[in-house]
């Protein structure tokens, strides 16, 4: 064999090789899978009436598993005890139901599984797949439907129950605290509109629940509630739409504790705005006393003088029909050292107040120890008011844009509950320049009054407020470049605060407008005119 056609067999043999080589490399995987999983049989079947057994078999065409069915699974009526699921945290093509109640006769109930059911492989859901059965010799076939708003925000929670009590000879206003509903369904995590289906006729409460432990009971501490202000009757045509809001807390006091020397710490929930804190023991004539609230907790702190040799002191906290009589435990303990603190830092707004406040009540405010200039050592003039229950002065003075003010106080311009006295304290804040800003200015169109105009961000946190109580437009001026959403609130009461409704009083949420969101950018304004449905 020459060499030129050995070289060509020795190069064919190689290509043959690596051609080879490449065929044993990984195949393509193909097309993802997004089949999902088909039911085969179900033992009893869908939709069967006078069902008798407690055991429920679904079978599919693939290995499946339940992927958060705690959260996903709704049983409408609800069960008192949770039917035990099968398998858990396991693969298999069966999933098998053990109910642990004794079922009432002629009663339909429906399993809602949600996307709870998913195929082992690729995770595909069998969506909203409903299992129904009844007791009786019919299913019940009726619907109510209509959707969940927010009653403050622009979107509403997810996985919210929508339920129905019945208006039976049982009912009464206090039955969501206490008992589950007839029906209930829940939006899960994407939708807000509801349907509650396979009901009877008749006459029901229409409530929704942010139901926070899973016990479908209101629970006025950690859930959200909405309500249909009359009842409703079944059969219906109509869409419901529910507002749902946070209650405002019942006031309710939590027992006294000896916080440091001579200062006990009350703690509540609810609003502490009518809250009284009285002493019951006996006390020598030159007993005094103070009141302060903690800064960010619910907590009000009663500081007194002198120092008392007891074991404990008596007290009666009052609010509105509220009324408890407490024991605080007293011991010997080392007094707050007076600490002064101010606000705001660096920057301050135009229309914003400097304020002082310190850890321990002030008793005493020498304003001739306080001077204050500007970044020209012109002499600044301040008025100061005082807050006792947050502990605070402010001070008010003009400014101007893109100026520098001082704020120098002697020693002992401040007193405290102890005769504790500041020392030397500087502060400085500035102003910004006014091209730093921008402006808006809103002409409200079938507007109600009074009004509550808020400028917030995509969290619902108010950064601007404006309070309109006339037909006028609304401006805002010095506002800091950004975007912001516009929520106004029709004040009912006319108390300048938004009120959230009241399940037991039948109480809405006062009505609340959202409007697009608009963008302020430095040195430029914008004026917009915002319409409201009539």
């Amino acid at each position: 064999m020459n060499k030129t056609l050995r070289d060509l067999i020795l190069a064919f043999s190689f290509g043959l090789i690596l051609v080879n080589c490449a065929n044993r490399g990984s195949p393509d995987g193909g097309p993802k899978d997004e089949t999902p999983p088909e039911i085969v049989r179900s033992s009893p079947e869908n939709f069967t009436t006078n069902s008798k057994g407690n055991e429920i078999e679904i079978e599919f065409n693939e290995y499946v598993k339940v992927k958060d069915i705690d959260k996903q699974l709704i049983i409408s009526p609800p069960m008192k005890h949770k039917p035990d699921i099968m398998p858990q945290g396991s693969a298999s093509k069966k999933i098998s139901i053990k109910i642990n109640d004794t079922l009432p006769p002629n009663t339909t109930y429906a399993f809602n599984f949600g996307n709870s059911i998913v195929d082992n492989n690729e995770g595909n859901p069998y969506p909203y797949y409903r299992f129904v059965f009844s007791t009786g010799s019919y299913i019940d076939s009726l619907t109510v439907k209509g959707n969940i708003v927010d009653a403050l925000q622009t979107k509403p929670e997810a996985f919210v129950n929508v339920a129905l009590y019945e208006i039976d000879s049982a009912y009464t206003d206090s039955i969501i605290y206490k008992e589950v509903p007839k029906y209930i369904t829940n939006t899960l995590d994407s939708l807000t509109a509801f349907k509650i289906e396979n009901i009877r006729a008749g006459k029901y409460l229409l409530m929704a629940l942010k139901d926070n432990n899973g016990d479908n009971k209101f629970q006025q501490k950690t859930d959200d509630v909405a309500f249909h202000k009359e009842f409703i009757t079944v059969p219906t045509d109509s869409s419901y739409t529910l507002k749902l809001f946070k209650e405002a807390l019942d006031f309710k006091a939590t027992r006294p504790r000896l916080f440091s020397g001579e200062k006990i710490a009350f703690g509540y929930e609810g609003s502490h705005e009518n809250m009284n804190i009285n002493i019951v023991s006996e006390t020598p004539e030159d007993f005094t006393y103070r009141i302060t609230k903690d800064e960010k907790a619910d907590t009000l702190y009663y500081w007194y003088k002198p120092r008392l040799k007891v074991d404990s002191l008596l007290f009666k906290v009052t609010n509105k029909n509220y009324e408890k009589d407490f024991t605080a435990r007293i011991s010997e303990q080392k007094r707050d050292s007076l600490i002064i603190n101010k606000s705001p830092s660096g920057t301050i707004g135009l229309d914003e107040d400097f304020k002082i406040f310190a850890n321990v009540p002030f008793v005493n405010f020498d304003a001739s120890k306080v001077s204050m200039m500007d970044k020209d050592s012109a002499t600044v003039n301040f008025k100061t008011s005082y807050d006792s229950l947050t502990n605070t002065y402010s001070f008010r003075f003009d400014k101007t844009y893109e100026n520098k003010y001082s704020i120098d106080i002697l020693p002992e311009a401040f007193t405290d509950f102890f005769n504790n006295k500041n020392d030397t304290l500087q502060f400085s804040v500035s102003t910004k320049k006014e091209s730093d800003f921008g402006f808006a200015r809103f002409t409200l169109i079938n507007a109600k009054f009074p009004l509550i105009f808020q400028l917030t961000d995509n969290k619902g946190e108010v950064k601007f407020e404006r309070y309109a109580a006339t037909e006028s437009p609304v401006e805002f001026l010095s506002l800091a470049p950004g975007k912001y959403l516009i929520r106004v609130i029709y004040d009912t009461n006319k108390n300048e605060q938004y009120d959230p409704g009241m399940f037991l009083k039948k109480i809405q949420p006062e009505q609340v407008y959202h409007f697009n969101e608009v963008e302020i950018r430095a040195d430029w304004g914008i004026t917009e005119s915002l319409t409201f449905p009539e």
